[in-house]
């Protein structure tokens, strides 16, 4: 199969349209969230949904246009993480593919596999843009270690991985529960979910 084919089969109508409730959906839940300033973020539901469901290059897309979109809205912070929530879809794609979300508990462990990707991309973001404060309720997890005399570097190692891996785990077994409980007539029509449905 060529790349054109691949990308049309990887990108047909259902796929968009299935991408564009995803965006909505990180968006409004992101959102929620970041008023509440809650610790974690959920605003990769739909991206880790996407990449179920259709395959890392959909769920990339999806992470990536939802923190640009995002960021164009309300909130330019979003828009520095779009290569994070690239990442997030990829992986989760990716470990899709890999069998990794056939049980619940392979789900936790994709959880941490794209807690572990997202913090190589997110930790140089954080420290080198934004100093380590970024708006998000994971502020108080860095704010604490440097009163504590933690570095810089260090105290944002310990947030982004301990506030990822909570959201990481909660988000990849959420989407596993939401594959699973939608019906076979609905995944059925995208071929990359029988890695997730069986």
């Amino acid at each position: 199969m060529s790349f054109k084919d691949q990308l049309k089969k990887d990108f047909g109508t259902l796929t968009l349209a299935l991408m564009a409730v995803a965006i909505v959906l990180n968006i409004v839940l992101g959102q929620v969230v970041s008023l509440l300033k809650l610790p974690v973020f959920l605003d990769s539901i739909g991206s880790v949904l996407v990449g179920l469901l259709a395959g890392p290059w959909a769920g990339a897309l999806t992470g990536l246009l939802t923190n640009l979109i995002w960021g164009l809205i309300s909130d330019p912070v979003a828009a520095a993480f779009a290569p994070v929530a690239l990442i997030i879809g990829l992986a989760a794609g990716l470990c899709a593919k890999w069998g990794l979300f056939r049980q619940w508990w392979q789900a936790v462990i994709s959880g941490v596999i794209i807690t572990v990707a997202v913090a190589i991309v997110a930790i140089p973001i954080r420290t080198y843009m934004f100093g380590g404060i970024t708006g998000s309720g994971a502020d108080f997890i860095t704010a604490y270690l440097l009163a504590t005399g933690q570095s810089l570097f260090g105290s944002v190692i310990v947030t982004v991985i301990t506030s990822n891996i909570i959201d990481k785990v909660v988000t990849a077994v959420l989407a596993w529960g939401i594959v699973k409980g939608l019906p076979k007539r609905f995944t059925g029509r995208f071929p990359r979910a029988k890695s997730v449905t069986g």
